[in-house]
């Protein structure tokens, strides 16, 4: 007897027994339940997920000799002939193939012909989207006045070729891509009942590589039985696969941890042993950051990447939340010009190397920088708080107001609102905040209320706002806001940068040979 792949000896024969599907199976059999069936169905999605599948079910459902419902009964001749293929009113057609205009008129021609066996005929037109033109307006007329006794099931994985007159006549379901976590429980039952050896652990290597199909799940696991002839073991899975054991990656972050740099290169060093592919190990390194992210904030969600719990849990207080968002930057920018590289191995190399070399900027180093002398040359690149500039006026209810501003969650009108309003008091669970009078059209009671809002998430307790007008006769005199010192400081950054300009050898020499002139509103600082 001939070897039945998996892909097919598994294949869903009822709805029941469909996996990640379910918003489609509730709404067909809803539809079979209640007697409001479609004559046309468009199911659209990635390949291997299913969408032929659902067509074939859906024709035993309707063709069922028990009667027409969401659940046929699979043992009468119409359903065991469907599960076959050789059912005579289920017409299958690949329109890959059969794509010229004469083909498709030759198949619609015996439409107007009723079944000869079953309630329906069904035409199941697979990769539709590869029709001609003059092959969909042939369909298009069959689509819209068809007979009682024809349903049409369509399926696509580029829904966007299709034209919009034959997607207007369908009911369109989408299938979609199946996590790796189902994948992986799915495979499990399978090797279960096909009492297969395996390891847990080269599941997860497989869903991932099957990324979202479950029929290239199934398939790879044909491959992978007989790469390991019969059992299932991560090594093996890997090698077949050609992905690296994931303890190479976390020797890489341990010493980019430890800012080890020659730790690094030897760990490196180890992994050119396996002959990696090294944009998969980019992949495989941006995995784990995220999960390393994701479990600083929340300790309990980062076993879902198939990574060990324990090591995420012992790992991520390792890395400042800062670094771990710039090593996952890094990756993707290092994935990206890794094709630019002189060869990968050296642009794997060098993207470590920022990892290592590069941290997020702190405020006080941003202060130290700012505080470093500069030529007039470097002020054309870069331009920073002018050091004669005059201090904005002291306070410390204006300054902590500053600071607790930085710390709302709010945005828009409501920011502006608050950044043009200097600190009163706060009374118990009351805030006396004094706007500006130059911004007065900002508040509005959708502004005060989100700005309320946002003060009350912040102490932790209901708070009352209430927002003054600022009587003062002149603006000078009008109390400070955060608004106001932006505002001194932009300009203290504008006269600096328009000074370095006029200063600058390069531009004197340009005014002095050329009678060159610096357009003012040309001048913009470098933030």
């Amino acid at each position: 007897m001939s070897y039945l792949v998996l892909a097919r000896k598994w294949r869903p024969r009822s709805f029941t027994e469909l996996v990640g599907q379910e918003h489609v199976v509730r709404a067909l059999s809803n539809a079979l339940d209640t007697g409001r069936v479609h004559h046309a169905f468009l199911f659209t999605g990635t390949r291997g997920v299913g969408k032929t599948t659902v067509a074939r079910v859906l024709a035993k459902a309707l063709n069922c000799e028990t009667g027409v419902s969401s659940k046929p009964c699979g043992v009468c001749a119409a359903c065991r002939e469907i599960d076959e293929g050789r059912f005579v009113d289920l017409l299958e057609v690949d329109a890959a193939s059969r794509s010229k205009v004469e083909e498709t008129r030759e198949l619609l021609e015996n439409v107007q012909y009723a079944p000869a066996r079953g309630r329906y005929k069904v035409y199941l037109i697979d990769e539709v989207h590869m029709l001609s033109q003059h092959s969909f307006n042939a369909l298009l007329k069959t689509l819209e006045e068809p007979p009682p006794h024809v349903k049409f099931l369509l399926a696509t994985t580029d829904p966007q070729k299709l034209p919009i007159t034959v997607v207007s006549r369908c009911l369109q379901f989408h299938l979609k891509r199946l996590p790796p976590s189902l994948i992986v429980d799915r495979v499990a039952s399978i090797l279960a009942a096909e009492s297969v050896e395996f390891e847990p652990a080269a599941l997860p290597v497989l869903a991932r590589a099957a990324d979202g199909s479950l029929r290239d799940a199934l398939s790879l696991l044909d491959q992978a039985l007989v790469f390991g002839a019969g059992r299932i073991v991560e090594s093996d899975m890997r090698a077949m696969l050609g992905t690296i054991d994931r303890g190479h990656v976390v020797r890489l972050l341990e010493r980019l941890a430890e800012g080890d740099a020659a730790g690094l290169v030897e760990a490196l060093r180890a992994l050119d042993e396996q002959s990696p592919d090294y944009d998969q190990v980019l992949v495989e390194l941006a995995a784990l950051v995220e999960r390393l992210a994701l479990t600083q904030l929340v300790p309990d969600a980062g076993a879902d990447g198939g990574f060990d719990p324990a090591l995420l849990a012992a790992l991520a207080p390792r890395f400042a939340a800062a670094d771990l968002q710039l090593y996952y930057q890094i990756a993707l920018v290092g994935r990206r010009d890794l094709d630019l590289a002189p060869e990968p191995r050296v642009g794997f190399e060098m993207t470590l190397l920022r990892m290592l070399a590069f941290r997020p900027a702190t405020a006080g180093a941003r202060e130290e920088a700012d505080a470093t002398p500069r030529s007039a040359s470097a002020a054309l690149v870069s331009v920073g708080p002018a050091e004669g500039a005059a201090p904005p006026p002291a306070g410390a209810p204006t300054s902590e107001w500053q600071q607790l501003l930085g710390k709302l969650d709010i945005s828009g009108a409501a920011r502006q609102l608050a950044a043009n309003c200097s600190w009163t008091a706060r009374e118990g669970d009351t805030v006396r905040l004094r706007l500006d009078r130059r911004s007065e059209s900002l508040k509005t009671p959708a502004t005060e209320e989100r700005l309320a809002q946002a003060l009350s998430r912040h102490f932790g307790a209901a708070i009352r706002l209430v927002i003054d007008r600022d009587e003062a006769a002149q603006p000078a005199e009008a109390a400070d806001t955060p608004a106001r010192r932006e505002a001194r400081a932009n300009e203290a950054q504008l006269a600096q940068a328009r000074a370095a300009l006029e200063a600058d050898p390069t531009v004197r020499a340009l005014r002095e040979r050329f009678g060159a002139n610096i357009a003012p509103e040309s001048v913009k600082p470098n933030r």
